[in-house]
């Protein structure tokens, strides 16, 4: 199973979402970095469930327990290794899920993939409950980013066909992104969070659920960080980001809108911003050739609607071998954004810094 990721930075999550514990154990980290607990606390924190009427009523205090790889609150070099326990399970929800997978779910991909053997508590090793140990590793290296001056943060960019403001792609910075984590709601234009509320209320009142985009920005990258084609920024981050279940779509800078451009447009114009090589624009969201060019990285990510919803939907039944009705009980979010959001954030905090190892700035 595939659940080690990194070249240079590397990340190796464990558990299921119904069994004793979470986890993740992080390699390549250099030595001497301290590390602020309460500020990995306050990311873990912004993920958990049971903290808002979007979530799920599961509640879970995700205490990360640090086994190695710190000495006081320092790293020391050594790979660091952080157990989360889960506390608040009520697997007797899933014992039908055996013989009947949820549609929009791995049930029934995992059963294949191994032979019936997978684990649907929750949705075992496929669940959205294995982001806390991603955000873990990602809260580590937000600490050692923003020592290097980069910063990484995000909004929900909208929940249905509700928006809020983009980023602006050249201007934003650091103070922003900041500001922003210090909601769980994260958006530029806080009057769009009553319609966006109201259209997750009115899912979960039709028994439904939502989903939505969120967006990232990534400021104080240096230019020369990432290889051409296959080792790429846009690739590597691209492969983490989709290591978060619900993700369904990536996109960078203009993103498909560079389909409709001429390249008068999509290209961006170079200028001198003291000693500094700038861009008056930001189409290709910080990045050409795969290689970072200094300006923001800006990145979207698509997040489908929970699949796990108490409407009737058409199932098989794996047993039986013919078709069957299915009603998914259990605690469930009608929507997942807010929370994929520090998540996601996370994951591009990782890519960044195994991309930055591998040049040497990390």
């Amino acid at each position: 199973m595939s659940s080690t990721w990194g070249n240079n930075i590397k990340i190796s999550i464990f558990g299921e979402s119904h069994g004793v514990g979470i986890g993740v154990v992080i390699d390549g980290l250099p030595a001497g970095e301290k590390l602020d607990f309460d500020e990995i606390q306050f990311q873990m924190n912004r993920r958990a469930p049971g903290n808002d009427s979007t979530s799920t009523p599961r509640k879970e205090e995700d205490m990360p327990e640090v086994c190695s790889g710190i000495l006081g609150d320092t790293t020391t070099g050594a790979p660091m290794c952080a157990v989360i326990e889960n506390s608040n399970t009520r697997s007797v929800d899933y014992d039908k899920l055996q013989r009947l997978p949820r549609p929009g779910h791995a049930d029934y991909t995992g059963a294949v993939r191994y032979n019936g053997y997978n684990d649907v508590r929750g949705g075992g090793h496929f669940s959205g409950r294995l982001t806390a140990p991603l955000t873990f590793a990602g809260a580590v290296c937000r600490q050692i980013l923003e020592r290097r001056g980069v910063t990484v943060g995000g909004h929900i960019y909208a929940i249905g066909n509700m928006y809020d403001d983009p980023f602006d792609p050249v201007s934003v910075n650091a103070d922003q992104l900041l500001a922003l984590q210090e909601k769980f709601f994260a958006l530029n234009r806080p009057e769009a969070e009553r319609g966006m509320r109201r259209r997750i209320e009115d899912a979960r009142s039709e028994r439904d659920s939502v989903g939505g985009i969120v967006e990232i920005a990534a400021v104080g990258v240096p230019a020369g960080v990432g290889s051409p084609m296959f080792g790429g920024v846009e690739n590597v981050l691209s492969s983490i980001v989709f290591g978060v279940p619900a993700v369904k779509g990536v996109e960078f800078g203009a993103g498909f809108d560079v389909a409709r451009m001429r390249g008068s447009e999509s290209n961006d114009p170079f200028t001198l911003s003291g000693n500094r090589v700038i861009t008056t624009r930001n189409v290709c969201g910080g990045i050409l050739g795969g290689i970072t060019d200094g300006m923001p990285i800006i990145l979207r990510a698509a997040i489908k609607p929970t699949p796990s919803i108490s409407q009737e939907q058409h199932t098989i039944d794996l047993k039986e071998q013919r078709d069957a009705i299915l009603t998914v009980g259990g605690r469930h979010d009608p929507c997942i954004v807010p929370r994929a959001l520090p998540a996601i954030e996370s994951a591009v905090a990782i890519g960044l810094a195994d991309l930055m190892k591998e040049v040497g700035k990390l």
